[in-house]
């Protein structure tokens, strides 16, 4: 079936195309141990640009996007973000983005296999009609359509549902390590049983977190940081100036404390972070995507002994002197996963929030007569709002 869409493909000059594009219903499998299904013909009808779709746009400009594209094509129909139409069972739902032959396809092994539809080896959003499978088309709450169209500040919102689902994989690392890195401390300190020590690490570990960086998926972790820990003192540690739209929200949504970073040098800057904490970092989490993050939490020692390191960013790399590192006794973390049950609870917690606020929209048409264009200059730009969405079918949300 030929349809109208957006794709990758590696060439220099032109790594993401709009026009006709051939889909195929490839049986794929949710889960291992489960069949192999095929898909259901959906229309997607909201969807939100990522940076993981600017990163595979520069993959292609480099020719270096063959791994992802699915067997058999030179292509890849990108955007994992979004909800769509299903015809045949007259109702909306979200893409469960990740499958395969795995017990757990966020979390795959050596031996296994996985897909993300519009990321890797599978067909994804940004086209007039897709197949998904059966399985992974998660249901959205009651109460958000209305004449058989979606409210559009509930679609706006569903653009959300995989990040936030990640940080709820994040929060719930942080959460196990925490307390198994650092249990054995509270046992003594607080003289109480391993189950009560385990428990109180849990919590403790967010006691002085740095958010470095104040993206969407830096928000996201705040807000579910302080929502589950009510104690715990999170500090966001950004470029832009205090007064600003987006840090004026994110202080809102999150009730976080915030550091503009304007110092002249990084020593300044470290310095500033632990008087604004109060101490050392217990927790520092990198969104920022830039390697100054590492330096910040081990050169200039603002995370704490026992603390951890979570990497949230892709692209920086991250070294350490073995000798502070060893005996301050540092946790790293990094892993970009979740699982089903977190993609449910995501859109159950982003029904009832605010978050379209900060979902800007771009017009199709727009966005399909020069993308390349449109992810350079509007929606990855300096300037560009925080989240950037497009209703790829209007006949299916209300208007503005």
């Amino acid at each position: 079936m030929q349809v109208k869409g957006t794709y990758f493909q590696n060439d220099a000059e032109k790594p993401l195309v709009y026009g006709d594009v051939e889909i195929t219903n490839v049986k794929r499998r949710r889960l291992r141990g489960e069949e192999e299904k095929e898909g259901i013909l959906c229309e997607p009808v909201m969807v939100g640009f990522c940076g993981t779709d600017n990163e595979l746009m520069h993959m292609g400009s480099e020719g270096r996007l063959g791994a992802k594209f699915p067997e058999g094509t030179n292509r890849l129909i990108n955007g994992h973000e979004g909800i769509v139409w299903v015809p045949s069972e007259n109702r909306f739902a979200i893409v469960l983005i990740r499958g395969g032959d795995s017990y757990d396809p966020t979390r795959y092994t050596e031996d296994e296999t996985y897909f993300e539809y519009g990321c890797d080896q599978a067909d994804g959003l940004f086209c007039d009609k897709q197949y998904f499978h059966p399985d992974m088309l998660l249901p959205i709450p009651d109460g958000y359509v209305e004449n058989g169209k979606l409210k559009l500040s509930f679609a706006k919102k569903m653009v959300f549902p995989d990040p936030f689902a990640c940080m709820l994989f994040q929060l719930e690392r942080m959460e196990d390590l925490g307390s198994a890195h650092n249990f054995r401390v509270a046992m003594k300190k607080y003289k109480c049983s391993e189950e009560e020590a385990r428990k109180i690490a849990m919590d403790e570990v967010f006691d002085r977190t740095v958010i470095f960086g104040l993206g969407t998926t830096g928000m996201f972790i705040g807000d579910l940081i302080l929502r589950n820990h009510k104690d715990a003192k999170v500090l966001f540690v950004a470029r832009s100036a205090e007064n600003s739209p987006k840090v004026q929200f994110a202080l809102k949504q999150t009730n976080a404390e915030y550091l503009q970073n304007t110092f002249d040098s990084e020593e300044e800057l470290a310095k500033a972070i632990i008087e604004k904490l109060g101490g050392r970092a217990t927790t520092f989490i990198g969104v920022s995507g830039a390697n100054v993050e590492h330096r910040i939490a081990f050169e200039h020692k603002v995370l704490g002994c026992n603390g951890i390191y979570n990497s949230f960013s892709l692209g920086p790399k991250i070294t350490f002197d073995t000798m502070p590192f060893g005996f301050e006794n540092h946790l790293i973390l990094g892993s970009i996963n979740f699982r089903q049950d977190h993609m449910e609870k995501a859109i159950e917690l982003l029904a009832t929030s605010h978050y379209d606020e900060i979902v800007e929209l771009i017009d199709r048409e727009d966005f399909a007569k020069d993308p390349i264009d449109a992810y350079k200059n509007k929606i990855y730009s300096k300037n560009a709002p925080m989240k950037t969405a497009v209703i790829w079918n209007k006949n299916y949300v209300e208007a503005e």
